[in-house]
């Protein structure tokens, strides 16, 4: 547990560090964001994901399954494409919305963003955040992809082409 004091605890409730995870779907965010957490400990680190609150706001307004969005199913492939949609309105409305709502309370002085796939989740963090927020983008190759079970839709490669070319020189490279 990190006591008041200690050199990793937060600074005025503020993390010390803030990692931000981008990459295609399948490349690894998840296994190096919690193989990271498994390392430091639950008390120092935490992983935010932004889709949570995404798929929760979307379930709620629409009548869905929240639990069956969070997982890899036929279900929430059936609604991929509009809760794309839906969470590009919100964020063209209020780029910070589920930034906010994921940082809500978090205590421990390292968090893992295991998702920021788009530039205004990057700014957003580095605006509230300044030089504490830093970039790691995961990558890897296509193959590697499938064998994690990922197939090429349209609207995967559509939706953040334009984030992707622009954070390229904003990170870390992490293959995995």
């Amino acid at each position: 547990m990190v006591k008041r004091g200690d050199p990793m605890a937060p600074l005025g409730g503020a993390p010390r560090l803030v990692l931000l995870f981008s990459g295609k779907r399948k490349s690894g965010k998840d296994f190096v964001t919690e193989a990271l957490r498994s390392r430091l400990g639950n008390d120092v680190c935490a992983i935010l994901r932004l889709s949570g609150p995404l798929k929760e706001q979307f379930a709620k307004d629409h009548g869905l399954d929240f639990q069956k969005l969070l997982d890899a199913s036929t279900y929430k492939e059936a609604y991929r494409k509009d809760m794309i949609r839906w969470g590009e309105e919100k964020r063209q409305a209020d780029p910070g919305f589920f930034c906010r709502k994921i940082v809500e309370g978090v205590s421990q002085p390292i968090w893992l963003v295991s998702d920021a796939r788009r530039l205004s989740d990057i700014q957003w963090f580095q605006e509230a955040y300044g030089a504490v927020a830093q970039t790691v983008r995961v990558v890897a190759s296509e193959q590697s992809r499938q064998r994690r079970g990922w197939v090429f839709t349209p609207v995967t490669q559509k939706r953040r082409q334009g984030d992707m070319k622009e954070m390229a020189g904003l990170h870390v490279r992490c293959t995995s």
